[in-house]
């Protein structure tokens, strides 16, 4: 894989990592944040079907190796609802 570049652990489409929703879980209290921190990340494509398996299958808390709360879950969901209202505010 080339530098800078990150895969979804929900469809695993492989891109730039600025394509994607970066959800970290933090060292060393094991929270789960989006976007900021340092500790073990997954990716996830800001996409309804993405963000959907990740929540149904528990593909987020098995990559991040914790559990993710459901408030998580629906920030995400409010971020992509913004993300489809005005695409340019959905990356940030």
């Amino acid at each position: 894989m080339q530098p800078n570049y990150r895969r979804c652990i929900s469809c695993r489409r492989v891109g730039p990592k600025t394509d994607f929703w970066r959800l970290v879980r933090v060292y060393p209290d094991r929270t789960v944040q989006l976007d900021a921190g340092m500790g073990r990340s997954a990716y996830l494509c800001p996409q309804a079907d993405c963000l959907r398996q990740a929540q149904k299958k528990g593909r987020l808390g098995r990559a991040l190796k914790t559990n993710v709360p459901e408030d998580l879950y629906q920030t995400l969901w409010q971020r992509l609802e913004t993300a489809i209202a005005d695409p340019r505010a959905g990356m940030s």
